[in-house]
């Protein structure tokens, strides 16, 4: 009886350890890694040429690592680059050197090409940070009158991919300006009072540029256009349309929780469909965010605090998981095409922005205080329903 007995545990122990491994393998079968034509997993990483050369530092398992190679592993499929004209305000901050210009841009493409990763390229068409409450034109463009200033942008835009050419480091996607709520190139391309005009031919401009290009180019780059408001986006492109700016291939969106008024995932494919079906071009959150704690790791204030949660989500590392999650197949749930993560791998470092030193983001980054690759990042694998 007692040998009975014996043997009847050891069988039962073996099924056990049996049914774990195959609801492991299961486990592991459900992730997928998604082509970046297939849906775009996209990852920010603008800052860290800078964030690495001014101390931080990224691990997987408390062992140091390379965050391109992390994010790629993890799923990460396409890399946003940021690029700015000539700001050489950076350089005051930084001992002579200047960050997002098109040498750090270069060194940044060239980090997630080697990796097998797609590029999207933002064109801020500005020396600094554009957004819909900023978009100052270029010093070197200065005063120019709207002929001359479109030749301009033309010529730039050119320029810069044939120079990426020569590098063998072209982008799979192009962003004609950033968060372009309001135009571009202020003053001569402000969009106010419902006057698109000389917005319109700035934007076509930059299209054509990119069109130019691809003609001779083996990798011929989407080109996406950008506003950043769900709620505004439907106007916003009606005004673009009916000034003819319709030879591009994807409507950008930002949508983060804090600033929108589109307060559920619902609320969010309802905004995505609407656009895709009126204006009949694929749409991708290109930028988003969310915070997996209202902590700091330095004294530079966050830009999220613990109260900016959206609705029906809080505040910790499993809410951080599930509102990405939510939001990719929401966003997937209007035929969306892609969700790009703005500046997960800005880390607390010593690099100063001009504002602070260290980061305002740390709180929605996707490593810890302490440098870790976070588990948010298993959204980029998750086996989402298409």
């Amino acid at each position: 009886m007692k040998n009975y007995l014996t043997s009847l545990c050891v069988f039962l122990c073996l099924s056990v350890l049996l049914s774990c491994n195959r609801n492991n393998a299961g486990q592991e079968t459900e992730k997928k890694i998604y082509a970046w034509n297939e849906f775009s997993m996209g990852v920010d990483l603008s800052y860290v040429n800078q964030v690495q050369e001014y101390g931080g530092i990224y691990k997987e398992n408390n062992t140091e690592k390379d965050p391109f190679l992390i994010l790629k592993e993890k799923g990460a499929n396409t890399v946003r680059v940021r690029l700015w004209h000539t700001p050489t305000w950076t350089a005051g901050l930084n001992n002579g050197k200047m960050y997002c210009d098109l040498y750090d841009a270069e060194k940044t493409i060239r980090r997630a090409k080697q990796l097998g990763m797609a590029v999207s390229l933002d064109f801020h068409y500005s020396d600094r940070w554009a957004d819909p409450a900023h978009q100052d034109t270029p010093a070197a463009w200065s005063g120019l009158v709207l002929s001359v200033l479109k030749d301009s942008l033309y010529n730039y835009t050119l320029s810069v991919l044939n120079y990426l050419k020569s590098k063998d480091l072209v982008p799979e996607m192009v962003q004609i300006g950033n968060e372009t709520n309001n135009g571009m190139c202020w003053p001569v391309g402000k969009a106010e009072n419902n006057n698109f005009e000389n917005f319109a031919e700035l934007l076509n401009s930059g299209i054509k540029a990119v069109r130019d290009f691809s003609q001779t180019s083996a990798i011929k780059p989407k080109i996406i256009l950008h506003e950043a408001q769900l709620q505004t986006a439907n106007w916003w492109m009606q005004h673009l349309y009916t000034r003819n700016v319709t030879d591009f291939d994807i409507i950008g969106l930002s949508h983060y929780a804090k600033w929108s008024d589109v307060k559920t995932m619902q609320g969010v494919t309802d905004s995505l469909k609407a656009l895709k079906t009126r204006f009949g071009k694929p749409v991708m959150i290109v930028e988003t965010a969310y915070p997996w704690t209202g902590a700091n790791a330095d004294t530079y204030n966050n830009i999220f605090s613990a109260a900016d949660t959206a609705q029906g989500y809080g505040i910790s590392l499993d809410e951080h998981l599930r509102y990405m999650k939510d939001l990719v197949q929401a966003v997937i749930n209007a035929g969306g095409i892609g969700v790009q993560y703005w500046e997960p791998a800005w880390i607390t470092s010593s690099l100063n922005d001009g504002w602070g030193i260290g980061s305002a983001w740390e709180n929605n980054a996707f490593f810890d205080f302490h440098g870790n690759v976070l588990p948010i990042t298993g959204y980029m694998t998750f086996k989402y329903k298409f």
